[in-house]
């Protein structure tokens, strides 16, 4: 659209549902540190009221249209979801299009959005496995990429209803927002609907895109507690890399299912840990493979230990039939989407944030489906895991050997 809004459509007639996604750049990484949690308080704020609805009004017009709604705050972006009946989206779009253009932001309900953004705080404070996945973000992404959406205390108390309103006029735009639409619809419909709706949303300045400020090294958490927490990351190439599912077959054969080497030879064999998993994060300027391990801590160091040679020795005894099970799974979760609009509207605006464009189905199967054994092993022995970050969350510090 000409004020710098995509829109990316995928028709599915054989369902009869409809979804959305509508994402732009207004995340965390465009908060200043002393108002951390701003874009989640924006995006709570502007869901209660907007247009001619009242707050109350809001929820039942969605309820009214059958909307199954979501919204949340990543690092790069803010997005707001929701799937439907498919006779639905246009009023549908219509309702959202009050939401992130004409919010009523109302100063009397602040209060209560910084209430409940406090008690997620707290909840993920009592969380230890969360306390440490959180912790080795900001380790490896810095304060501002690897800030949660949650602020701080100190942050959320400072937080005005001016701060909010500047937040909203600031980051709330049309220049870089995509909207991904999925399900039974027509292509042409939904152009007209969104220009109708949006194509006069005013356009600003294009986001910062910030880098990186990573911190390798390890740091211990100490709290009398029956478990030890473990969290691990080391970098890896983001997803639109021309080898990131050569790297990402590697992971999968690492974490991906029950007869994944970590759930069974960590867990399983060895009876170490109650739970144990690895998975790939990517941003626009950096890449991650974190991971965690829940443990006794009688266990925690060997549960390190061996957790830690597994990633790093995956080479040494790659078998065929684990990468042919991971591409099943793969091949099974691109079946799944295609019986959901919502899920295949996530992914498409994924694809456009990650790869600036939407890469079909039939494309990723091919892709998945041309992966060697040797295209993983080469991948592997050329990057071998390295610059680890460890946090650990227990009764006491453990011996890391970087």
């Amino acid at each position: 659209m000409s004020n710098g809004m995509t829109v990316i459509v995928q028709p599915m007639p054989w369902l009869r549902s409809a979804a959305f996604t509508l994402s732009f750049p207004a995340g965390i990484c465009q908060e200043s540190a002393d108002r951390a949690g701003i874009a989640s308080m924006t995006c709570e704020m502007v869901q209660r009221g907007a247009g001619s609805y009242s707050s109350r009004d809001l929820v039942a017009a969605q309820d009214n249209l059958g909307l199954d709604r979501n919204s949340g705050v990543l690092t790069n972006v803010v997005s707001y979801g929701a799937a439907m009946p498919a006779e639905s989206f246009d009023q549908a779009l219509g309702v959202y299009a009050d939401i992130l253009r004409r919010p009523h932001l109302p100063a009397d309900q602040l209060d209560d959005a910084r209430m409940m953004m406090m008690q997620e705080l707290r909840a993920i404070e009592d969380e230890p496995s969360h306390r440490v996945m959180r912790r080795i973000r900001q380790m490896r992404y810095g304060d501002r990429l690897g800030r949660g959406p949650q602020g701080t205390m100190k942050s959320l108390q400072t937080i005005s209803q001016d701060d909010v309103r500047e937040f909203f006029q600031t980051f709330y735009q049309a220049n870089g927002a995509v909207l991904t639409v999925a399900g039974n619809v027509q292509p042409k419909q939904i152009i007209a609907t969104a220009e109708a709706e949006f194509g006069d949303w005013k356009s600003g300045d294009k986001a910062v895109q910030y880098e990186a400020e990573s911190c390798p090294g390890y740091d211990s958490i100490e709290m009398e507690t029956s478990q030890t927490h473990i969290a691990f990351g080391f970098p890896c190439i983001p997803y639109g890399h021309e080898r990131y599912f050569k790297m990402r077959a590697g992971i999968g054969i690492l974490s991906d299912g029950m007869s994944s080497r970590l759930f069974d030879r960590v867990r399983e064999q060895r009876g170490l840990c109650y739970t144990v998993s690895a998975s790939c994060h990517s941003l626009p300027n950096a890449a991650t493979v974190f991971g965690y391990a829940g443990t006794t801590p009688e266990r925690a160091q060997e549960t390190l230990d061996v957790t830690l040679h597994e990633v790093k020795h995956l080479v040494d005894d790659l078998q065929q039939s684990e990468l042919d099970r991971w591409k099943v799974r793969i091949e099974s979760a691109l079946v799944m989407e295609q019986e959901s609009s919502a899920s295949r509207a996530s992914s498409l605006a994924s694809d456009f944030f990650q790869l600036g464009r939407p890469l079909e189905t039939k494309a990723l199967s091919e892709l998945i489906e041309a992966i060697t054994l040797k295209d993983v092993q080469e991948y592997w022995t050329e990057n071998p895991p390295q610059d680890f970050h460890v946090v650990t969350l227990g009764p006491q510090p453990l011996t890391v050997n970087l």
